[in-house]
């Protein structure tokens, strides 16, 4: 899979607004000297570019070659500035650095008290909203200041700031640990999805257990239980605990609606939780908290105070859209959610460069899922040859693992058996490089190795026996985990009972929801 070149300053200039373009013109234009200046030519031409051509700049001759990187980093900083001032990107913990900085200037020029003033608001304006870290790094520059600004108060004011810095310090550990605990945990999940047996839950356990360092959950504030439930959340994932797993989402999402000034500073862990959330309530198949979750979150982010930017933006279509899928698979209705597909498609080329790949191509195994859920075996075959085929690409083992799997039984579907053979065997080959293997994996590809020796009149028999044996799997806790990624225990149903596998999916969820 060949890739466009991306150039840093040519992408900045393609995300801008309309009105953040006219902004830039404007901030660059305060003086009349750089109505003309060779940066905003090059912001001009890069504007008009529809891909990054570094031979076409040249052929302008604003700048030779080796002066061009120079030109580049100066109106990416230019741009950078611009972007500050303007009110769409205005937020406290802006707000509040902002400040830090006109006090670290009032104490350059000797104007002690004025600095003391500005730096009290902007310390209460970052406790307030748990932005402990500046509030610290505040402090400090009081403790300087305070050392050479002499009253008749220092003594107290001393001891004042020396209690202050000290809890802060306690906090921002606290806070530093558990949320490197959290990223830790989940890198492990991204490189190894969940566990598979015994030896690997007691190594997470043992992993987990060393690093979560000691709290006392009554004195812990916003962010330290942030970080927490997190971390929780995460050795809950990697363990198979669903249960735990929507415990410590709920706990996460409840915090912000606790907490509602913290959904408009921190909206990306706000969407992050619910993402979770949604994803623990999919995989215990609770239909009705998930949809009412999906519901409210996504009228929350149609609210006119909910924050957006790019990045907030990205992140709700790219976890609405997710959990729009997986709506779609609890309730068996991929012909009806078809039009998503569509729209999903549509949508991913505006994010091209604010969604990772990896959750492309993870789009990517939802869209083959639903095609084949609807029957459109070849249409499921050309995305999931989209992820196989991806050589460049990092993701979670046991999801390259199912979409070769789903390969191999969409390709049965749709008659293409004349290389199932060669297909087995690169699939196989694929799998045994994964060091443990699902027994519903084995079992899998076992039945499909042995197909070509079966009579036709006999297969239906086979998918019996398989049926049977990977029905013994169904509730183990590690094993089941490979039906999330494809429901295999259904197919076999709609093989043996001669029915589209959508309809049985159906026929299951209506049961679960009228014999609760």
């Amino acid at each position: 899979m060949t890739k466009e070149q991306k150039d840093n300053l040519f992408v900045l200039v393609k995300s801008l607004s309309k009105s953040e373009k006219r902004q830039f013109k404007l901030y660059v234009g305060r003086l009349g000297v750089n109505e003309d200046s060779k940066f905003l030519t090059l912001f001009n031409i890069l504007e008009k570019l529809s891909v990054y051509d570094e031979t076409a700049i040249l052929k302008k001759g604003i700048v030779k070659k080796e002066q061009l990187s120079n030109l580049k980093a100066h109106l990416y900083k230019q741009i950078l500035i611009s972007l500050r001032l303007n009110p769409s990107h205005q937020n406290i913990r802006i707000q509040i650095r902002e400040q830090l900085d006109f006090a670290t200037i009032l104490y350059h020029k000797g104007l002690y008290k004025q600095s003391l003033k500005i730096l009290d608001k902007a310390k209460n304006l970052a406790i307030t909203n748990e932005e402990k870290n500046v509030a610290y790094e505040i402090v400090e520059l009081e403790k300087i200041i305070e050392s050479q600004y002499i009253t008749r108060s220092l003594g107290d004011r001393a001891d004042e700031l020396s209690i202050q810095a000290k809890e802060l310090s306690q906090q921002n550990v606290l806070a530093s640990k558990l949320s490197n605990l959290s990223l830790q945990l989940y890198g492990l999940f991204l490189k190894t999805g969940y566990v598979k047996n015994n030896k690997e839950s007691i190594r997470v356990i043992k992993y987990f257990n060393a690093r979560l360092p000691k709290y006392d959950i009554n004195k812990l504030g916003f962010r330290e239980k942030l970080w927490l439930y997190k971390a929780y959340l995460w050795y809950s994932f990697l363990t198979v605990d669903f249960l735990s797993c929507y415990k410590y989402a709920r706990k996460w999402v409840d915090l912000f609606y606790e907490n509602k000034d913290q959904i408009i500073l921190n909206p990306v862990f706000f969407l992050r939780g619910n993402h979770y959330l949604l994803e623990a309530l999919f995989y215990l198949r609770h239909y009705e908290k998930f949809k009412e979750s999906l519901v409210r979150l996504e009228t929350i982010t149609k609210e006119k105070w909910f924050p957006i930017d790019d990045n907030i933006d990205g992140l709700t279509f790219l976890y609405i859209y997710n959990n729009r899928f997986n709506l779609h698979f609890i309730e068996g209705s991929f012909k009806e959610g078809l039009p998503l597909v569509e729209e999903v498609l549509e949508r991913l080329k505006d994010y091209n460069d604010r969604i990772d790949e990896h959750h492309i191509m993870v789009f990517y195994y939802k869209i083959a899922s639903m095609y084949f859920g609807a029957g459109e075996n070849k249409k499921c075959i050309q995305y999931l040859e989209k992820i196989i085929n991806n050589k460049s690409l990092q993701m979670r083992e046991d999801l390259l693992c199912f979409a070769r799997i789903l390969n191999l039984v969409a390709h049965y579907e749709a008659g293409m058996d004349y290389n199932l053979d060669v297909l087995i065997r690169s699939t196989y080959k694929f799998l045994i490089k994964m060091e443990d293997l699902y027994d519903v994996q084995k079992e899998f590809i076992k039945f499909l190795r042995g197909l070509g020796d079966i009579y036709p009149n006999e297969v239906r028999n086979e998918f019996i026996k398989l049926h049977e044996k990977l029905k013994e799997f169904e509730h183990d806790p590690y094993q089941s985990r490979a039906f999330l990624y494809l429901d295999i225990i259904s197919w076999l149903e709609s093989k043996i009972q001669n029915r589209p596998i959508g309809l049985v999916i159906q026929n299951k969820f209506y049961e679960m929801r009228f014999n609760k």
